[in-house]
């Protein structure tokens, strides 16, 4: 017999680890499904949990940005996966970067020492909207439940592309091209630097923009996020859209010549040993062959061994004001819940913030206490309500960022450090709603 105090898992990637984690830190038995390996999804390397696709960068860590506030918010609400992430943490200058395959098995040691966690390997294409269900399936989410999802809530799921940046073998760059150093001398220079020259980056973008692209069959005509495009379609809006995006020199001075360079193409560590490195802003629907002839063009890159090649997957997510509350449960089902990519959130940290509370409030549903949202003056409240509002245009997915957040106070929107005062009031106000709600405490530990 079905436990009604059971708090259902689908999707076993960073939203779903996430909310598997809080659920059971509480007190709360969980059982989590993920489809794979037994069947895999057009983008994953592998069957373990909590694998990255794309990057392995969670972004800024430093203090006084949108990026890093949010990663501050998580460790203060006791995210599992921050945990896992700082524990393989590489070097990447202010940036939080991981070993993806240290990180994934560290997630998974961490959710088998939880005995109330029980993961079963097998794909689910319904759900039952009475039970506590946490769906976080993701942007790959399965035709079956993909089907279930739009008959259910009553809305057309959207669809888009979203790109993999290649990755190198670091003994392949050419180290008397290529530079060490992170922007503005900030952090310890994990980054490799291929600089270029105004001929270079002019004969680099031509190249780029006569490749042959590979098919996306059916959904060809649908945009791709604004956060993610493909290098190749910021090439084509206008001669210097990658010089002032992926491929701005700012805050770098390559050594040979004592100047910034025209342009430049950033490497970050992609493990902790150094040995492979992520083309940063690289992702492309480019074929395999001119993947290969083009960004060898890059100095540094002529010999470069590609590790992976940039792809190209499909996205999915709801629309979310249409189905969504701020405590991501869906208007359909109070006892049902959507985190990650899927609620229309893009990126690792979010991803796992909304998994954090759907996974906190699924488990305080069944503990008899009234789900709880972060106020809006918090990243995390902020993007809870931003994906459960209704906006001026169509929705789109979206970063957490601090135009997400209340205007300042009339009085201190002229300030110099605006973004330190967002900060200072989001810790404040996250403090205060941690002492009256006990979100950040843990009922129970492992047994």
């Amino acid at each position: 017999m079905k436990n009604p105090n059971e708090v259902v898992v689908v999707g076993g990637g960073l939203a779903g680890s996430e909310a598997a984690f809080q659920a059971s830190r509480r007190g709360v038995p969980v059982v989590l499904y993920e489809m794979r390996p037994g069947r895999m999804t057009e983008a994953h390397g592998t069957g373990r949990l909590a694998e990255l696709v794309c990057s392995n960068s969670l972004k800024s860590d430093a203090p006084g940005t949108a990026a890093g506030l949010l990663k501050a918010e998580l460790r203060a609400v006791g995210s599992g996966l921050m945990a896992a992430a700082d524990a393989t943490r590489v070097p990447a200058g202010t940036a939080l970067a991981v070993d993806r395959v240290r990180f994934s098995e560290e997630v998974e040691r961490m959710l088998r020492a939880e005995a109330r966690v029980r993961v079963v390997r097998q794909e689910v294409n319904d759900l039952d909207p009475s039970a506590l269900t946490v769906v976080a399936t993701g942007p790959l989410t399965s035709q079956g439940l993909s089907d279930w999802i739009r008959k259910s809530l009553g809305r057309e799921s959207l669809f888009f592309y979203d790109a993999i940046s290649p990755i190198v073998d670091a003994g392949s760059v050419d180290l008397d091209k290529a530079f060490g150093a992170s922007r503005y001398g900030k952090g310890d220079g994990g980054y490799l630097n291929c600089p270029l020259d105004e001929a270079e980056f002019g004969a680099f973008r031509e190249a780029l923009l006569s490749a042959e692209l590979a098919s996306c069959r059916e959904f060809d005509k649908i945009p791709f996020f604004e956060g993610c495009l493909p290098v190749e379609e910021v090439a084509r809006r206008g001669r210097q859209a990658l010089a002032f995006g992926a491929m701005k020199p700012v805050g770098l001075t390559d050594p040979r010549t004592g100047r910034m360079p025209y342009a430049v193409v950033q490497l970050r560590p992609e493990n902790r040993d150094r040995t492979m490195y992520g083309m940063v802003g690289f992702q492309t629907r480019l074929k395999v062959p001119d993947q290969r002839r083009v960004f060898r063009m890059i100095p540094g890159l002529e010999r470069a061994q590609f590790l992976r090649y940039g792809s190209v997957h499909r996205n999915s997510f709801i629309n979310s004001p249409e189905c969504l509350l701020p405590s991501l449960q869906t208007r359909l089902s109070r006892t049902l819940f959507v985190g990650g990519q899927l609620s229309g959130v893009e990126g690792y940290a979010e991803s796992i913030a909304t998994g954090l509370l759907a996974g906190l409030n699924a488990a305080r549903l069944a503990l008899g206490l009234a789900p709880v949202v972060p106020p809006p003056e918090t990243a995390i409240g902020s993007l809870c309500r931003y994906v459960a509002a209704p906006g001026v245009g169509p929705f789109q997915p979206m970063n957490f960022n601090f135009g997400l957040l209340p205007p300042l106070p009339a009085g201190r929107r002229r300030a110099g450090d605006r973004k330190g005062l967002y900060c200072s009031r989001a810790r404040e106000k996250l403090t205060e709603w941690l002492a009256e709600s006990g979100a950040a405490g843990t009922t129970a530990g492992t047994e």
